[in-house]
């Protein structure tokens, strides 16, 4: 079942569409961020903000937040059921 979680300023994605979820100080990622600019491919839902996390979507589609990694990742495992959360568990 899908799950959406809330990544700031009204704007929500899909947990299962979700790869990783990464800061976006590193040269790589700097370099992710600005490839996917240049394909159209970037959706920036930081609002005019500071981006302080990338998300890596199954779509190649990066999205861009204004949230802290730590703070998306927390909301992604909140939005688990107690059955998925045993289920990842034992992986």
């Amino acid at each position: 079942m899908n799950r959406l979680i809330h990544i700031g300023f009204g704007n929500i994605v899909n947990t299962s569409k979700i790869i990783a979820i990464v800061c976006p100080d590193s040269a790589p990622v700097k370099r992710l961020v600005q490839r996917a600019k240049e394909n159209g491919t970037v959706i920036d839902a930081t609002q005019g903000r500071k981006t302080k996390s990338v998300l890596v979507m199954e779509s190649s589609q990066i999205v861009l937040s204004a949230l802290l990694p730590e703070t998306i990742a927390g909301r992604a495992q909140g939005a688990l059921t107690d059955e998925e959360m045993d289920e990842a568990t034992e992986q």
